[in-house]
């Protein structure tokens, strides 16, 4: 348990963080599936106009710092060569 006040306050910033950052790497994990199954079924033109928010999403998720950035960019790098195929 915490015995000061600081402390105290430092659990409660923790907490909220800690959900904060659960619903970044849910948001960034459903991106991922969605962009993956659009791939898998070969939707080209959904594929096209999701790419610009599928990148927002992972880079937001990276400077928030739950993914690494190289991580981001890596996932994005390897998305475009899927697509540009």
């Amino acid at each position: 348990m915490p015995n000061t006040k600081s402390a105290i306050r430092r659990v409660r910033r923790v907490k909220k963080q800690t959900q904060i950052n659960r619903l970044r790497k849910s948001k960034y994990k459903a991106t991922i599936k969605k962009m993956e199954n659009l791939i898998k079924l070969k939707k080209n033109s959904e594929i096209k106009s999701f790419f610009p928010k599928f990148q927002s999403i992972l880079m937001q998720v990276a400077k928030s710092g739950v993914i690494n950035k190289k991580t981001a960019s890596r996932k994005i790098s390897r998305v475009s060569k899927k697509i540009t195929k």
